[in-house]
């Protein structure tokens, strides 16, 4: 079986972490842990959810993608994905569009691209106030040209991503299955 690496794009609040969290659940799937220099919410945990870096040590990393989101920085390394594919051939995680397209261009079959969206962004910020992000945070968010620019499928993913509106999730499970089952061959 080919290693390949599902990566779970879409805003801020679409469900990224759920999907990703249920591929690893359902399907066995290794997390692929990113980097990133912003605190971490009250229920996460270094090495788990994230590693929390400081940019000194952010910069110390061999990235295959990272990105500057809402003043923050966020990374995904070559060594996580390998270290990922030593343990499944299936891996999951969680990137910003700009991410995705990364992941795309450089891995090409390899990487399968899921987007999520959310019609209401209203629904996309109740969302992030659920899980826990602060007020100040969800606003500096809403505002950055990031969260609009993951609003919508980019163009250059068109015809090469899966966009599953991410309304109901229990449809979006079933159209996620959908999508794995056809790997598994």
């Amino acid at each position: 079986m080919e290693n390949r690496v599902f990566v779970i794009t879409g805003a801020a609040g679409s469900g990224k972490t759920t999907v990703r969290n249920y591929l690893h659940d359902h399907f066995n799937m290794t997390k692929v842990i990113t980097h990133t220099t912003r605190p971490p919410r009250s229920n996460e945990r270094n090495g788990v959810d994230y590693y929390f870096e400081t940019r000194l040590s952010f910069a110390k990393n061999h990235y295959l993608e990272s990105v500057e989101y809402a003043g923050n920085l966020y990374g995904s390394s070559y060594e996580g994905l390998q270290n990922a594919w030593k343990q499944t051939p299936f891996a999951c995680i969680v990137l910003d569009t700009a991410g995705a397209i990364t992941y795309q261009q450089k891995l090409g079959t390899k990487a399968v691209i899921i987007f999520l969206k959310v019609g209401d962004t209203q629904e996309l910020q109740e969302r992030m106030m659920v899980r826990g992000d602060d007020t100040a945070m969800v606003a500096k968010r809403v505002k950055s040209p990031e969260y609009h620019r993951d609003l919508e499928m980019p163009a250059v993913l068109k015809g090469k991503a899966f966009e599953i509106v991410n309304q109901n999730l229990a449809a979006t499970k079933k159209r996620v299955d959908r999508i794995v089952t056809t790997y598994l061959n």
